[in-house]
């Protein structure tokens, strides 16, 4: 009773915080604290459910949402390194085969690619767009598994990051001789999808978001309980005695990689939608360390794992640092002293938000230290690295 009164409270008061300072980046992350505590308290099942699709559905469209794009990406390669042990360096390239893949044919460009005058495609193609995104990516996920299924380890990942960089290349490129990608200039205007909600754009994509993410889980927690997924645990565990059981390691290998790749390019499709804008410059390779870091941040192999990984990563990104930075410029603006040191002098060296990988880096070593099964680690994973 005291556990699902101080869940109720703190989850109250902390949302009425966020309503009165909506810009406080203190306040904000206490909001995401109390979502953790009403997950993890213990407390009746309906009260958890009912507190956390309160704050998912209505409070925060109002206050600050979730990255989904990296929430569902960081779903897909749990998929990959937690449960299949495939450690993946160029994911976000599966990011961009969906993204490209709407882009195109969403915006004037098809015209310069087939010589036609009927595009953009009409704005509910998007949906559709959303199987050919997911396919694409998984067909392009198949073609990286193929040659790699006999890697392992630093040399599974090597490939990858190169597969990665290649794609990243190859959509720089391919504006000659036959104009594809439009190469560093990028493609705009992407058209955006029809919304049935009659509610603001912002909040209805942030629905929509919602939706794709909560299927992704779904299916990835299917796929965890399902036999395919038991396999994928058995590769990661030892590849070699899984064959010895029957696993068809290629069979196997082959699904994670497609099935990791569709979830990105589902999400893909989304994030062009929702940009209008898209270039090569959207899917570099710090972008999948970011992803990863997710992964491993949260706990590998573990769904709310992953969820947890990408929130905290998120916010770490886009509400901390960054508003730390804008909170330290209004101060030298002000010229604002503290202990005899004007701030106005301060050089634009230190600000917070240009140490985001320094600092993404440092929390990594000391969860490698400290906890290296991640915050919310999935069973066998306590199992293996001793904790009860």
């Amino acid at each position: 009773m005291i556990a699902a009164t101080a869940a109720v409270a703190f989850v109250a008061l902390s949302s009425a915080a966020v309503a009165l300072f909506p810009r406080s980046i203190l306040v904000f992350l206490l909001f995401q604290g109390s979502l953790l505590y009403a997950y993890v308290a213990r407390i009746p099942g309906w009260l958890r459910a009912t507190l956390l699709g309160a704050a998912v559905l209505v409070l925060m469209p109002v206050i600050g949402t979730y990255n989904g794009y990296y929430l569902a990406l960081a779903l897909g390669l749990n998929i990959v390194v937690g449960l299949a042990g495939l450690l993946d360096l160029g994911y976000v390239a599966f990011f961009a085969v969906g993204a490209y893949s709407w882009a195109i044919f969403g915006s004037p460009h098809a015209n310069v690619l087939f010589g036609g005058t009927g595009f953009p495609l009409p704005s509910w193609w998007f949906y559709p767009f959303l199987l050919v995104g997911l396919t694409v990516a998984a067909g392009t996920g198949v073609v990286l598994g193929l040659p790699v299924l006999r890697l392992r380890g630093d040399y599974l990942a090597i490939v990858t990051l190169g597969f990665g960089e290649v794609i990243r290349v190859l959509a720089n490129n391919l504006d000659k001789p036959i104009n594809v990608t439009n190469g560093p200039r990028g493609i705009s205007p992407i058209s955006r999808p029809p919304l049935p909600l009659e509610v603001s754009y912002a909040v209805g994509f942030y629905f929509l978001a919602l939706l794709i993410v909560v299927v992704v889980i779904l299916v990835n927690r299917r796929l965890e309980d399902s036999h395919i997924g038991r396999a994928w645990e058995a590769i990661r565990e030892d590849q070699l005695a899984a064959q010895a059981m029957g696993v068809p390691l290629v069979r196997a290998k082959l699904l994670a990689f497609a099935s990791g790749a569709s979830f990105a390019g589902v999400m893909g499709v989304v994030f062009s939608a929702k940009q209008v804008f898209i270039n090569p410059e959207s899917f570099t390779f710090l972008e999948s360390i970011g992803v990863l870091a997710m992964v491993i941040l949260g706990g590998m192999g573990s769904i709310p794992g992953a969820i947890v990984g990408a929130t905290v990563v998120t916010v770490l990104n886009l509400q901390v640092l960054k508003g730390l930075s804008l909170w330290l410029n209004e101060l030298k603006n002000a010229g604002v002293t503290i202990f005899g040191y004007n701030l106005a002098n301060l050089p634009t060296q230190l600000e917070p938000a240009k140490y985001e990988r320094m600092i993404f880096g440092l929390i990594l070593v000391l969860m490698m230290i400290f906890r290296p099964q991640g915050i919310f680690p999935a069973r066998r994973r306590q199992r293996e690295l001793g904790e009860q």
